[in-house]
């Protein structure tokens, strides 16, 4: 195991808990003596690298050219201990993985189960999130993949893999729209629906298209959570949406029918495996991200319609 410079570790830590106190105890060091190697720093370099606050501490704009310097460091470094244990024959690792919630619930589960059943030694750690919070965390180097909807452009991002994803009204076998093929949204007009908050790129989509063409949707219910999204179509026949990757198990198991939406704005959703541009991705990270592409390459199956 590669030990990455002391400094290195405190600075990071303190960065992240905002305080000198959380992270001296996180350290198992005195905050005291963890306080005066900071200000050595400062004065080593001549500026600043922590504001203090009444409560806490925050980084200068130095600092947080410094700390993130090192984040890369330590993730570089990280790398290379597990390329060399690779090169003695050790498959394993960790992948910190960033995704959205479409694809939490059904295709990641399956996914990262077919390749553990290879690799049992990696471990995974999934952060479900907005695409906001999932790219900041990209750029913190807190994770080393994003699968997300849509990313807005971006130099930060290498995109490895894409897959065309459409978006879908999800209702009940029963729904009188359930015989169509396909949908307009202006369709789902008269009948109840349920929809993610304003927060949602899709949310503010179907906003948009609602506005342009002076449609007004009858919002039931407004939920953060997906899975209760789905649920409250089920239980009272309301419509949801989703992105097809978020409708996998409904669709097998018969229980929602996921019909394409057809207004143009609606017809070329990306779903985007990324990393930073720039990083060193570590064998099993590297080897997932290969694996992944080839699940995504199969995602896109044509859409299940109604009898």
């Amino acid at each position: 195991m590669l030990h990455p410079p002391r400094l290195y570790l405190y600075l990071d830590a303190v960065a992240r808990h905002g305080s000198i106190r959380k992270a001296a105890a996180q350290l198992h060091v005195a905050s005291t003596a963890l306080n005066r190697k900071i200000l050595e720093v400062e004065e080593q370099i001549g500026t600043a690298l922590f504001e203090r606050l009444p409560r806490g501490v925050r980084l200068t704009a130095a600092g947080e050219v410094l700390v993130a310097t090192i984040r890369r460091s330590l993730a570089d470094l990280d790398a290379a201990a597990a390329q060399m244990s690779q090169l003695r024959g050790l498959v394993r690792g960790s992948v910190r993985l960033g995704a959205a919630e479409s694809v939490a619930n059904d295709f990641l589960p399956e996914a990262i189960g077919r390749y553990q059943a290879r690799y049992p030694g990696v471990q995974f750690r999934v952060t479900v999130a907005g695409t906001g919070d999932l790219l900041a965390a990209l750029r913190e180097d807190e994770t080393d993949l994003l699968l997300t909807h849509d990313p807005p452009a971006s130099p930060l991002l290498q995109e490895l893999a894409v897959s065309s994803q459409p978006f879908c009204a999800m209702l009940r076998p029963d729904h009188p729209l359930a015989g169509r093929s396909t949908l307009r949204l202006a369709d789902c007009q008269p009948y109840p629906v349920a929809l993610g908050p304003e927060c949602f790129g899709s949310r503010r989509l179907i906003d948009a298209i609602c506005a342009r063409n002076r449609l007004s949707l009858r919002v039931m219910l407004q939920a953060s959570s997906v899975e209760m999204l789905k649920s409250f179509a089920r239980e009272t026949g309301a419509i949801c949406f989703q992105f097809q990757a978020g409708t996998l198990r409904e669709a097998r198991a018969g229980t929602l029918h996921a019909l394409p939406l057809s207004d143009p704005e609606l017809c070329a959703g990306r779903l985007v495996l990324a990393t930073r541009k720039g990083r060193a991705l570590p064998p099993a990270v590297a080897a997932f991200a290969e694996h992944l592409k080839a699940s995504l390459a199969g995602l896109h199956q044509p859409l299940r319609q109604a009898a």
